[in-house]
Protein backbone atom coordinates (compact mmCIF):
# COMPACT_ATOMS: atom_id res chain seq x y z
CA UNK A 1 0.00 0.00 0.00
CA UNK A 2 2.78 2.29 0.62
CA UNK A 3 3.99 2.12 -2.89
CA UNK A 4 0.48 3.59 -4.06
CA UNK A 5 1.32 6.84 -2.18
CA UNK A 6 4.97 6.81 -2.71
CA UNK A 7 4.21 6.71 -6.83
CA UNK A 8 0.76 8.86 -6.68
CA UNK A 9 2.35 11.96 -7.17
CA UNK A 10 4.53 10.54 -9.93
CA UNK A 11 2.27 8.98 -12.04
CA UNK A 12 -0.46 10.47 -13.80
CA UNK A 13 -2.48 6.77 -14.04
CA UNK A 14 -2.76 6.63 -10.78
CA UNK A 15 -4.26 10.42 -10.47
CA UNK A 16 -6.31 9.15 -12.49
CA UNK A 17 -7.67 5.95 -11.09
CA UNK A 18 -8.03 8.24 -8.16
CA UNK A 19 -10.17 11.10 -9.60
CA UNK A 20 -12.41 8.32 -11.56
CA UNK A 21 -12.94 6.57 -8.06
CA UNK A 22 -14.55 9.85 -6.56
CA UNK A 23 -16.46 10.11 -9.56
CA UNK A 24 -17.85 6.52 -9.38
CA UNK A 25 -18.27 6.37 -5.79
CA UNK A 26 -20.60 9.82 -6.13
CA UNK A 27 -23.61 7.79 -8.70
CA UNK A 28 -22.68 4.35 -6.86
CA UNK A 29 -24.13 5.74 -3.56
CA UNK A 30 -26.94 7.79 -5.07
CA UNK A 31 -28.20 4.93 -7.27
CA UNK A 32 -27.40 2.15 -5.64
CA UNK A 33 -29.40 3.27 -2.72
CA UNK A 34 -32.30 3.29 -4.27
CA UNK A 35 -30.93 -0.21 -6.17
CA UNK A 36 -30.74 -1.97 -2.79
CA UNK A 37 -34.39 -0.34 -1.25
CA UNK A 38 -35.99 -1.16 -4.18
CA UNK A 39 -34.87 -4.57 -4.81
CA UNK A 40 -33.88 -4.22 -8.84
CA UNK A 41 -30.53 -5.88 -8.48
CA UNK A 42 -31.73 -8.43 -11.63
CA UNK A 43 -32.92 -5.29 -13.16
CA UNK A 44 -29.21 -3.88 -13.29
CA UNK A 45 -28.11 -7.58 -13.86
CA UNK A 46 -30.18 -7.49 -17.12
CA UNK A 47 -28.65 -3.79 -18.22
CA UNK A 48 -24.64 -4.42 -17.01
CA UNK A 49 -24.89 -7.63 -19.10
CA UNK A 50 -26.38 -5.85 -21.86
CA UNK A 51 -23.58 -3.54 -22.23
CA UNK A 52 -21.34 -5.95 -23.39
CA UNK A 53 -23.47 -6.10 -26.41
CA UNK A 54 -22.76 -2.26 -27.01
CA UNK A 55 -18.96 -2.11 -26.15
CA UNK A 56 -18.44 -5.03 -28.44
CA UNK A 57 -20.47 -3.79 -31.15
CA UNK A 58 -18.57 -0.22 -30.71
CA UNK A 59 -15.75 -1.93 -31.18
CA UNK A 60 -16.46 -3.46 -33.97
CA UNK A 61 -17.01 -0.63 -35.77
CA UNK A 62 -13.91 0.99 -34.64
CA UNK A 63 -11.76 -1.95 -35.98
CA UNK A 64 -13.64 -3.51 -39.35
CA UNK A 65 -15.59 -0.14 -40.17
CA UNK A 66 -12.89 2.97 -39.52
CA UNK A 67 -15.94 4.68 -37.33
CA UNK A 68 -13.17 6.62 -34.57
CA UNK A 69 -15.88 8.12 -32.98
CA UNK A 70 -17.52 5.02 -31.77
CA UNK A 71 -15.59 4.27 -28.30
CA UNK A 72 -16.58 1.47 -25.93
CA UNK A 73 -18.01 3.79 -23.69
CA UNK A 74 -20.12 5.35 -26.26
CA UNK A 75 -21.17 2.24 -27.06
CA UNK A 76 -21.71 0.84 -23.35
CA UNK A 77 -24.04 4.16 -22.77
CA UNK A 78 -26.40 3.63 -25.68
CA UNK A 79 -27.01 -0.35 -24.68
CA UNK A 80 -27.65 0.60 -20.90
CA UNK A 81 -29.47 3.44 -21.76
CA UNK A 82 -31.55 0.97 -24.55
CA UNK A 83 -31.72 -1.71 -22.38
CA UNK A 84 -33.36 0.52 -19.00
CA UNK A 85 -36.09 1.53 -22.02
CA UNK A 86 -36.98 -1.16 -23.33
CA UNK A 87 -36.81 -2.78 -19.67
CA UNK A 88 -39.19 0.04 -18.33
CA UNK A 89 -41.35 -0.19 -21.52
CA UNK A 90 -42.51 -3.84 -20.42
CA UNK A 91 -42.91 -3.80 -17.03
CA UNK A 92 -44.55 -0.36 -16.81
CA UNK A 93 -46.52 -1.32 -19.44
CA UNK A 94 -46.05 -4.29 -20.56
CA UNK A 95 -47.94 -7.30 -19.50
CA UNK A 96 -45.32 -10.13 -19.95
CA UNK A 97 -43.49 -11.88 -16.98
CA UNK A 98 -40.82 -8.86 -15.69
CA UNK A 99 -38.60 -12.41 -14.81
CA UNK A 100 -38.92 -13.77 -18.20
CA UNK A 101 -38.24 -10.26 -20.35
CA UNK A 102 -35.41 -9.68 -17.69
CA UNK A 103 -33.98 -12.91 -18.51
CA UNK A 104 -34.00 -12.49 -22.19
CA UNK A 105 -32.70 -9.32 -22.49
CA UNK A 106 -29.89 -10.09 -20.11
CA UNK A 107 -29.11 -13.58 -22.82
CA UNK A 108 -29.54 -11.69 -25.65
CA UNK A 109 -27.16 -8.93 -25.07
CA UNK A 110 -24.51 -11.12 -23.78
CA UNK A 111 -24.73 -13.17 -27.26
CA UNK A 112 -24.47 -10.47 -28.88
CA UNK A 113 -21.64 -9.06 -27.50
CA UNK A 114 -19.53 -12.33 -28.02
CA UNK A 115 -20.97 -12.29 -31.81
CA UNK A 116 -19.16 -8.52 -32.48
CA UNK A 117 -16.03 -9.93 -30.14
CA UNK A 118 -15.67 -12.74 -32.57
CA UNK A 119 -16.19 -10.77 -35.66
CA UNK A 120 -13.41 -8.30 -34.14
CA UNK A 121 -9.69 -8.96 -35.57
CA UNK A 122 -7.86 -8.38 -32.31
CA UNK A 123 -10.66 -7.35 -29.27
CA UNK A 124 -9.43 -10.51 -27.25
CA UNK A 125 -6.52 -8.28 -26.91
CA UNK A 126 -8.43 -5.93 -24.34
CA UNK A 127 -11.42 -8.57 -23.36
CA UNK A 128 -10.20 -8.83 -19.96
CA UNK A 129 -10.36 -5.07 -18.97
CA UNK A 130 -13.38 -4.94 -19.76
CA UNK A 131 -14.82 -8.06 -18.48
CA UNK A 132 -12.96 -7.18 -14.91
CA UNK A 133 -11.97 -3.90 -15.12
CA UNK A 134 -9.08 -1.63 -14.88
CA UNK A 135 -9.44 1.69 -13.30
CA UNK A 136 -5.28 2.16 -14.13
CA UNK A 137 -6.52 2.03 -17.16
CA UNK A 138 -9.03 5.07 -16.85
CA UNK A 139 -7.64 7.98 -19.39
CA UNK A 140 -8.50 11.84 -19.48
CA UNK A 141 -10.97 11.26 -21.83
CA UNK A 142 -12.51 8.71 -20.07
CA UNK A 143 -12.58 10.99 -17.06
CA UNK A 144 -14.46 13.52 -18.65
CA UNK A 145 -17.40 10.78 -20.08
CA UNK A 146 -17.72 9.66 -16.35
CA UNK A 147 -17.90 13.57 -15.41
CA UNK A 148 -20.64 14.07 -17.74
CA UNK A 149 -22.46 10.96 -16.88
CA UNK A 150 -22.07 11.85 -13.34
CA UNK A 151 -23.63 15.61 -13.94
CA UNK A 152 -26.75 14.04 -15.58
CA UNK A 153 -27.36 11.72 -12.67
CA UNK A 154 -26.67 14.55 -10.24
CA UNK A 155 -28.99 16.71 -12.03
CA UNK A 156 -31.89 14.16 -12.40
CA UNK A 157 -31.67 13.42 -8.72
CA UNK A 158 -31.57 17.02 -7.31
CA UNK A 159 -34.52 17.88 -9.68
CA UNK A 160 -36.73 14.56 -8.86
CA UNK A 161 -35.50 13.20 -5.47
CA UNK A 162 -38.55 13.56 -3.66
CA UNK A 163 -40.88 11.88 -7.07
CA UNK A 164 -38.02 8.66 -7.13
CA UNK A 165 -38.81 8.79 -3.03
CA UNK A 166 -42.39 8.61 -3.37
CA UNK A 167 -42.95 5.85 -6.16
CA UNK A 168 -40.35 3.25 -4.64
CA UNK A 169 -42.06 3.87 -0.75
CA UNK A 170 -45.36 4.31 -2.15
CA UNK A 171 -46.62 4.00 -5.63
CA UNK A 172 -49.89 3.68 -5.13
CA UNK A 173 -49.92 6.86 -2.90
CA UNK A 174 -47.87 9.00 -5.88
CA UNK A 175 -50.72 7.65 -8.09
CA UNK A 176 -53.30 8.96 -6.02
CA UNK A 177 -51.58 12.25 -6.04
CA UNK A 178 -51.35 12.50 -9.76
CA UNK A 179 -47.56 11.72 -9.72
CA UNK A 180 -46.52 10.16 -13.39
CA UNK A 181 -45.31 7.08 -11.92
CA UNK A 182 -44.59 5.31 -15.39
CA UNK A 183 -42.27 8.38 -16.62
CA UNK A 184 -40.02 8.55 -12.69
CA UNK A 185 -39.72 4.46 -12.89
CA UNK A 186 -38.14 5.21 -16.56
CA UNK A 187 -36.09 7.72 -15.18
CA UNK A 188 -35.16 5.80 -12.46
CA UNK A 189 -33.74 2.47 -14.83
CA UNK A 190 -31.78 5.35 -16.74
CA UNK A 191 -29.95 6.65 -13.68
CA UNK A 192 -29.25 2.93 -13.25
CA UNK A 193 -27.84 2.08 -16.73
CA UNK A 194 -25.74 5.06 -16.76
CA UNK A 195 -24.24 4.06 -13.21
CA UNK A 196 -24.05 0.53 -14.53
CA UNK A 197 -21.44 2.22 -17.48
CA UNK A 198 -19.68 4.08 -14.64
CA UNK A 199 -18.63 1.27 -12.58
CA UNK A 200 -17.59 -0.98 -15.43
CA UNK A 201 -14.54 1.33 -16.05
CA UNK A 202 -13.90 0.53 -12.19
CA UNK A 203 -14.75 -3.18 -11.29
CA UNK A 204 -15.77 -4.82 -14.85
CA UNK A 205 -19.03 -5.83 -15.85
CA UNK A 206 -18.78 -9.53 -13.91
CA UNK A 207 -18.45 -7.43 -10.47
CA UNK A 208 -20.36 -4.45 -11.50
CA UNK A 209 -23.30 -5.69 -9.53
CA UNK A 210 -21.09 -6.01 -6.74
CA UNK A 211 -20.19 -2.09 -6.49
CA UNK A 212 -23.59 -1.01 -7.14
CA UNK A 213 -25.20 -3.08 -3.88
CA UNK A 214 -22.71 -4.02 -1.28
CA UNK A 215 -21.72 -0.04 -0.30
CA UNK A 216 -25.64 0.71 -0.27
CA UNK A 217 -26.63 -2.46 1.57
CA UNK A 218 -24.21 -1.62 4.26
CA UNK A 219 -25.05 1.73 4.42
CA UNK A 220 -28.47 1.09 4.97
CA UNK A 221 -27.78 -1.25 8.18
CA UNK A 222 -26.97 1.92 10.29
CA UNK A 223 -29.06 4.47 8.85
CA UNK A 224 -32.75 4.89 8.06
CA UNK A 225 -33.16 7.87 5.52
CA UNK A 226 -32.23 7.02 2.14
CA UNK A 227 -30.65 10.57 1.55
CA UNK A 228 -28.11 9.70 4.61
CA UNK A 229 -27.61 6.49 3.22
CA UNK A 230 -26.68 7.55 -0.20
CA UNK A 231 -23.79 9.95 1.20
CA UNK A 232 -22.56 6.84 3.85
CA UNK A 233 -22.16 4.98 0.14
CA UNK A 234 -20.78 7.18 -1.47
CA UNK A 235 -17.85 7.87 1.14
CA UNK A 236 -17.81 4.17 1.20
CA UNK A 237 -17.30 3.62 -2.17
CA UNK A 238 -14.23 6.15 -2.32
CA UNK A 239 -13.02 4.57 0.58
CA UNK A 240 -13.46 0.66 -0.53
CA UNK A 241 -11.82 1.74 -4.02
CA UNK A 242 -9.30 3.71 -3.47
CA UNK A 243 -8.29 0.98 -0.83
CA UNK A 244 -8.36 -1.56 -3.33
CA UNK A 245 -6.16 0.25 -6.01
CA UNK A 246 -3.75 0.77 -2.72
CA UNK A 247 -3.54 -2.65 -1.77
CA UNK A 248 -3.42 -4.30 -4.99
CA UNK A 249 -0.98 -2.00 -6.30
CA UNK A 250 2.29 -3.25 -4.63
CA UNK A 251 1.51 -6.89 -5.54
CA UNK A 252 0.34 -6.36 -8.86
CA UNK A 253 -2.95 -8.01 -7.41
CA UNK A 254 -6.40 -7.40 -10.02
CA UNK A 255 -7.81 -3.93 -8.62
CA UNK A 256 -11.55 -4.82 -9.42
CA UNK A 257 -11.73 -7.99 -7.27
CA UNK A 258 -9.76 -6.45 -4.86
CA UNK A 259 -12.11 -3.33 -4.83
CA UNK A 260 -15.41 -5.93 -4.66
CA UNK A 261 -13.69 -8.07 -2.04
CA UNK A 262 -13.06 -4.82 0.11
CA UNK A 263 -17.25 -3.93 -0.09
CA UNK A 264 -17.69 -7.40 0.97
CA UNK A 265 -16.07 -7.45 4.02
CA UNK A 266 -17.14 -3.96 5.10
CA UNK A 267 -20.75 -5.70 4.33
CA UNK A 268 -20.24 -8.17 6.35
CA UNK A 269 -18.39 -6.53 9.19
CA UNK A 270 -21.58 -4.23 9.30
CA UNK A 271 -23.86 -7.40 9.47
CA UNK A 272 -21.60 -8.83 12.40
CA UNK A 273 -21.84 -5.91 14.05
CA UNK A 274 -25.05 -4.55 14.36
CA UNK A 275 -25.98 -8.22 15.43
CA UNK A 276 -23.26 -7.81 18.32
CA UNK A 277 -25.07 -4.81 19.21
CA UNK A 278 -28.59 -5.98 18.88
CA UNK A 279 -27.47 -8.65 21.47
CA UNK A 280 -25.97 -6.30 23.76
CA UNK A 281 -29.08 -4.11 24.21
CA UNK A 282 -30.65 -6.99 24.88
CA UNK A 283 -28.81 -7.89 27.57
CA UNK A 284 -28.83 -4.39 28.91
CA UNK A 285 -32.61 -4.14 28.74
CA UNK A 286 -32.98 -7.38 30.67
CA UNK A 287 -30.29 -5.87 33.57
CA UNK A 288 -32.16 -2.98 33.97
CA UNK A 289 -35.93 -4.55 33.93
Amino acid sequence: MNLFWEHLFQHAFLQYALIGSLLASVACGIVGSFVVVRRTTYVAGAIAHCVLGGMGAARYLQRVHDVSWASPLLGATVAAVLAALIVAAITVWGRQREDTVLSAIWAIGMAMGISFITATPGYYEDLMSYLFGNILMIGAADLWSMAILDAVILSLMLLFYNKFLVISFQPELARLRGIRVGMYQTLLLVLISLTVVLLTQVVGLVMVIALLTLPAATALQFVGRLWYAMVFASVLSLLVTVGGIAVSYGPELPAGATVVELAGGAYLLAIVGKWIGGRMRITQDSVIA
